[in-house]
């Protein structure tokens, strides 16, 4: 039986603030319980619900050596869904009010976080054959492992993955403090290892020590080996290109599910989204005070609102966009400037533009349920969940052609009746915007081939059970 212990600083139901906590949460409930014993470890945050922190037992307690002097580390786990979770326990580290903090006070934390999960391994007596690494907290676990703790018989042997979640987020940090903080011999800290630009990188880190990297999407993969996407890390991506794999997220198909979700009103399948699917959208216009009209091309977004999600382009060309025959519905929270930009013209327009700048579950499902058509035209996206989503509420896609998105959405074609949404190439606010009027056209030009359209999107398979596949092979070839 092949053991994996992943570990990241997040993961869902217990604490959430993007797409990593989703993977960390589903992919490990994928895979057959007689073939894999996968397992997870978090940190125990203190902002987590109280409602999780009452369901976890103690198991023991160590100390780990830090630049400070030893450190308490509490270990506790609990069960969720079949799978083993376990939580690295320090008021110290974990006492504040969010997962995280300003770069400074995260870089010791996750120092920390990592030194704990390793030297937690003989104690809860489990000894995995790969640890699989998350993201930039802790990219100190391949370095630790490789160089420290394989002095010992114990860590001999075990292997790593690192996973991009989304190569912006490096964890970098001053050497010299770094150094002291991780214990690690100034030979670490050269070009070819841990340091990049002057500075220690954690995730550089990791990408250098792990055995295996990945990233969520496959075209990402090859995008982040080019200096636009690369984040200054392209030279070592290209060196290490070998050992990289681009395996695409899922969804979690019973949450995500038209036909039982819980938020919307009307459920609805393929065999019904024509008739159901519309009370959806009737709905959401009344609770949000829109225009109520069944035939009016309703456009969702739910998302960060920040620049990497491309809300410049839309910014730029907005009123085109917000004409008479469509209605805007927005969710999420961000970037001042483009929070004010959406109340802006949800006052401007009253009756076709509706900004909700706050997150919400439910209202979320309810515009993956009720929306035409969902925009997505992001800068970079090394995955992207959202236009999954919208694909299994038969939410039309429009995207621009990069990382994840590029993957997951087939362009449409008119002449084949082929495609399960809209695609555009440049980053380019016009070149975005023709890709929305030829939606809308289709839209109210040519019904039947949207529906067509809509039958395809809610037929293609985003679950978990294909990214499970795709690591299950990876874990064997290791």
């Amino acid at each position: 039986m092949k053991k994996i212990l992943f570990a990241a600083s997040e993961c869902v139901p217990f604490i959430k603030t993007g797409g990593l906590a989703d993977v960390v949460g589903s992919l490990p409930k994928c895979f057959d319980k007689e073939e894999f014993d996968v397992r997870v470890i978090i940190p125990k945050y203190s902002c987590m619900a109280d409602k999780y922190k009452e369901k976890l037992q103690y198991i023991t307690n160590f100390q780990v050596e830090m630049n400070t002097g030893n450190q308490y580390v509490g270990v506790l786990e609990t069960e969720y869904d079949g799978i083993k979770v376990y939580f690295v326990d320090s008021e110290y580290y974990f006492g504040g009010m969010t997962p995280y903090g300003d770069m400074g006070y995260d870089i010791p934390k996750f120092a920390y976080y990592c030194k704990a999960v390793l030297s937690a391994l003989p104690v809860i007596d489990f000894r995995p054959d790969i640890i699989h690494c998350h993201d930039w907290q802790t990219g100190l676990i391949p370095v630790l492992l490789k160089d420290v703790y394989s002095r010992y018989e114990f860590y001999r042997g075990i292997k790593s993955i690192m996973t991009i979640h989304n190569l912006k987020f490096q964890g970098v940090w001053g050497i010299d403090f770094v150094r002291e903080l991780s214990g690690l011999m100034p030979y670490h800290f050269t070009s070819d290892k841990l340091e990049a630009y002057g500075d220690a990188n954690y995730l550089k880190g990791g990408i250098v020590y792990a055995d295996k990297i990945t990233t969520v999407s496959e075209n990402y993969a090859q995008e982040i080996k080019q200096p636009f996407y690369g984040e200054g890390l392209d030279g070592v991506i290209r060196s290490r290109s070998h050992d990289l794999v681009g395996i695409c997220n899922g969804i979690d198909y019973d949450e995500y599910n038209s036909s039982t979700d819980k938020y919307i009103k009307y459920n609805f399948d393929k065999r019904t989204f024509r008739k159901e699917k519309v009370k959806d959208k009737m709905e959401l216009q009344k609770e949000l005070g829109l225009e109520v009209n069944p035939n009016k091309f309703m456009i969702g977004i739910v998302s960060r609102l920040t620049e990497q999600k491309g809300l410049d382009l839309v910014d730029y060309v907005i009123e085109e966009l917000c004409r008479e025959d469509t209605q805007l519905v927005v969710v999420g929270t961000g970037t001042e400037q483009y929070e004010n930009l959406f109340r802006h013209f949800a006052w401007k327009y009253p009756d076709r533009v509706s900004a909700n700048i706050y997150y919400s579950n439910d209202m979320a499902h309810k515009v993956y349920a009720s929306a035409d058509a969902y925009l997505m035209p992001s800068l970079f996206e090394p995955c992207g969940l959202s236009q999954l989503m919208s694909l299994r509420y038969g939410t039309i896609p429009i995207v621009r052609e990069t990382g994840g998105l590029k993957d997951t959405v087939i362009p449409y074609n008119e002449y084949e009746s082929l495609g399960t949404g809209f695609t555009f190439a440049n980053y380019n606010a016009h070149e975005m915007l023709d890709t929305i009027n030829y939606a809308r056209k289709v839209y109210y030009g040519n019904k039947r081939e949207w529906n067509k359209m809509v039958d395809r999107a809610m037929d293609t398979d985003n679950s978990w059970k294909h990214s499970a596949i795709r690591y299950k092979e990876l874990y064997y070839s290791m």
